[in-house]
């Protein structure tokens, strides 16, 4: 998309969340601006001094409390990426460390230890679906694990209130049933146990982002003052941009309501917006890239950027 299409881009910036306010603005400034050329000056003293100063304020408390959602936004891509990667180093063990002849007594044939690893790998695939549906409060809908987990675990899934973990757990017991049965060796489970601590580790990282907002008094006190600043800026600006008040607030109005939107929509990255984690896309990758290492040929599609806007 070139820079001049990006002039007019409308899904994903800020426009859809702030039009109303915005329009209430423009309203408001339109109002003014009638009531000055009409009667005279509708304040007596007012001038762009004060909103000058408070300006220059609020840009500083807006940018800090944007910068603030993005290194949650930022945090949360980077547990991601290291979701990714765990997955794909837990799958590269399980491959090669848990083997028919990895000890001297095993009690599982190669079709049995086949399938052993294809089970634990396809556990994996699991805890990345449920944690993304567990970060989105989407847990009724279990789709994406019916193809991946036993019934009977399907089944016991509804009064797991932290379904991830669940899944976590029974990731280790299959490890641990993999080394009574002979088939991965003592002193490599911690290997494999490192891995699945760690993916535990990117859920409880995600969690403290979705469960810890920035406080509640800082936001009321933005939207406060970005709310007052704007609908009263057309009384300190009309006696001096008289009938261009009105488009001159607008512009000024969209960029600290537009700012202001934007803090809001990035300080939780996991949700379903346009500009949240494409949290659909990475475990798509997740999934095809592990059922790969298994030599499964028959895999869902990845997804593509629709429009520049990577889908879920």
């Amino acid at each position: 998309m070139s820079w001049f299409q990006l002039l007019f881009e409308y899904r994903g910036s800020a426009l859809p969340k702030i039009r109303g306010r915005l329009l209430a603005v423009f309203l408001v400034a339109c109002l003014v601006t009638v009531a000055s050329e009409l009667f005279g000056r509708v304040t007596s003293d007012l001038t762009i001094v004060p909103f000058t100063l408070i300006s220059l304020a609020l840009g500083v408390f807006l940018g800090f409390r944007n910068n603030t959602s993005y290194d949650r936004y930022w945090e949360g891509r980077k547990l991601w990426g290291r979701m990714v990667n765990d997955a794909r180093s837990f799958t590269r063990l399980t491959l090669h460390l848990i083997a028919p002849d990895a000890t001297e007594a095993p009690r599982l044939s190669a079709e049995q230890t086949r399938s052993l690893q294809r089970e634990l790998v396809y556990r994996v695939i699991a805890f990345s679906h449920a944690l993304r549906l567990h970060l989105r409060n989407e847990l009724s809908d279990t789709s994406d694990l019916v193809r991946l987990l036993a019934p009977a675990e399907l089944a016991g899934l509804s009064v797991q209130r932290n379904v991830p973990l669940f899944i976590a757990n029974t990731i280790s017991e299959r490890i641990a049933l993999a080394r009574r049965q002979g088939v991965l060796r003592h002193r490599d489970v911690h290997l494999l146990e490192n891995m699945v601590s760690d993916m535990v580790d990117v859920q409880g990282g995600c969690e403290r982002i979705r469960n810890t907002p920035i406080p509640w008094s800082y936001t009321v006190l933005m939207h406060s003052i970005v709310a007052a600043y704007c609908f009263f800026l057309p009384f300190g600006l009309v006696a001096t941009t008289h009938t261009l008040t009105p488009v001159v607030v607008a512009l000024i109005a969209y960029a600290f309501l537009g700012l202001d939107a934007v803090g809001d929509e990035l300080e939780q990255p996991f949700g379903l917006e346009d500009n949240d984690l494409p949290l659909v896309a990475l475990t798509r990758t997740i999934e095809v890239n592990l059922r790969q290492q298994l030599g499964e040929k028959e895999l869902p599609a990845l997804l593509e950027p629709d429009d520049n806007h990577v889908l879920g």
